[in-house]
């Protein structure tokens, strides 16, 4: 008998919208799972993210390789699940023939940009944070934008991100087995 391919779950939001938190809950929760996280890799791609979205967001300009890489060892291994902390859903062509589920996490901006501001800047001036709050307000947030208007439509499953970590992992958890059942 051949063995079932794993289940291949993307989790996409913008920049603090809760990727990696829900996808280590997700791990607590679904049985042989395993996780990438795309903030773990160092990616080739476009310098000026902000000229990229200005030039249409071609996300074919990622080289995503050493994660499709990664992937498909994972692909290889005796799991149920793969889950991927990883932002452009199907967006890259390379991609989305390795992904049978994208979840993206719909988290207000204000939100997002307060967890990223915590995350990322607990440890700076107060200066270099009135700096990064200006550069997201002047330019930054177009980015954000760019997530909302293409990665969230081309998801398969959009889930509130003001909901506690617990009902969103629960909601996903719930819809990843259903799929799963289903195969």
């Amino acid at each position: 008998m051949e063995r079932k391919k794993p289940l291949v779950v993307s989790i996409a939001s913008v920049s603090g919208g809760g990727k990696t938190t829900i996808v280590s809950q997700l791990l607590k929760q679904l049985p042989k799972a395993k996780a990438l996280f795309f903030d773990d890799y160092t990616f080739e791609g476009p310098h000026d993210v902000l000229a990229w979205v200005d030039e249409g967001a071609d996300y074919n300009q990622w080289n995503l390789a050493p994660f499709i890489q990664d992937l498909e060892a994972l692909i290889d291994e005796p799991l149920e699940y793969i889950l991927l902390d990883y932002p452009f859903a199907y967006r890259h062509s390379l991609m989305d023939e390795y992904i049978d589920f994208a979840v993206f996490i719909d988290t207000p901006l204000d939100i997002a940009l307060a967890r990223r501001m915590q995350r990322d800047f607990m440890e700076s001036s107060v200066m270099e944070i009135m700096l990064q709050m200006q550069h997201y307000a002047q330019e930054g947030r177009q980015a954000y934008l760019e997530m909302l208007q293409t990665v969230m439509p081309d998801s398969d499953v959009v889930v509130d991100g003001t909901s506690s970590v617990d009902e969103v992992a629960n909601e996903i958890a719930a819809s990843v087995r259903e799929l799963s059942k289903a195969r």
